[in-house]
């Protein structure tokens, strides 16, 4: 089944703050269905804490983009995403995922434990298991999953709202496309696509700093075209032909892609 377009907003805080308050409400004000907030601690404010702010400041979904799950235990990602779920009058997305490439570094610097992949997906079925629980019978707070390999895929089939693909910006088109209809034959999912680059323009905590775009495919999926009109055509190519109807960009892309959002969202 076709699913509607929404656009989510990947928005860190990377400003002083009233710069940043003053950016969700523009983000607000143009259409955007969520706004995200990556987890990359030490380098700004927990997730939590600055999502219930936006939620307070507008009317927006919030969510996590994603929450690594070897970062923090089971019951305490269960929690804090029931709480931001009753908090915020049920517009919260829970996004969680096994860790972005090099996490075991991170670990390591912040004392954590080291777990292979099979640990970590068992806790993010634990995650959203304990959720489920803590929802109850009347609440259900919606669950994106960032997932890559089969077991992973499998297991977003079945708990999963929204499925998003963990992908480096060279990954080949018909690579991506088959993660996409890999999932899409296991259950009737939203597709989201993650997309860091906009033109020759790559958004911070969206993609590797070191990610070069001349580098990349011309076809490659990282990437939407800088002219608004060119990125509306292919938007709608790609739910067209591969099924993604939720699109995230970075915030310094927000106001330029104002446009497409009003022209899509809701179709």
């Amino acid at each position: 089944m076709t699913k509607p377009f929404r656009f989510g907003v990947v928005a860190p805080l990377r400003t002083d703050l009233p710069t940043w308050r003053d950016r969700v409400r523009r983000i607000a004000d143009s259409g955007y269905s969520t706004l995200l907030v990556p987890d990359f601690p030490q380098m700004q404010p927990a997730p939590g804490p600055m999502l219930a702010t936006v939620a307070a400041l507008t009317d927006l979904r919030v969510g996590t983009w994603v929450y690594a799950s070897p970062l923090r235990p089971a019951w305490m990602m269960a929690w804090e995403a029931h709480s931001l779920s009753l908090l915020t009058d049920g517009r919260f997305e829970l996004g969680i995922g096994t860790g972005r490439p090099g996490i075991e570094d991170e670990l390591r610097e912040l004392g954590l434990p080291v777990v292979p992949p099979s640990e970590r997906l068992a806790q993010v079925r634990e995650t959203i298991r304990m959720l489920r629980d803590l929802d109850g019978p009347d609440r259900r707070t919606p669950v994106v999953m960032a997932v890559r390999g089969p077991k992973a895929r499998v297991l977003a089939a079945e708990v999963a709202d929204t499925v998003t693909f963990a992908l480096m910006p060279n990954e080949s088109r018909a690579e991506v496309i088959q993660l996409a209809r890999d999932v899409r034959a296991l259950g009737d999912v939203e597709l989201a696509l993650h997309v860091p680059i906009i033109g020759d323009t790559v958004a911070p905590f969206m993609a590797p700093p070191d990610t070069d775009p001349a580098a990349l495919a011309a076809d490659s999926l990282a990437i939407l075209p800088d002219d608004p009109a060119a990125a509306a055509e292919e938007i709608q190519r790609r739910r067209e032909e591969i099924g993604f109807s939720y699109f995230v960009f970075g915030a310094d892309f927000a106001d330029k892609f104002a446009p497409v959002v009003a022209e899509l969202a809701g179709r």
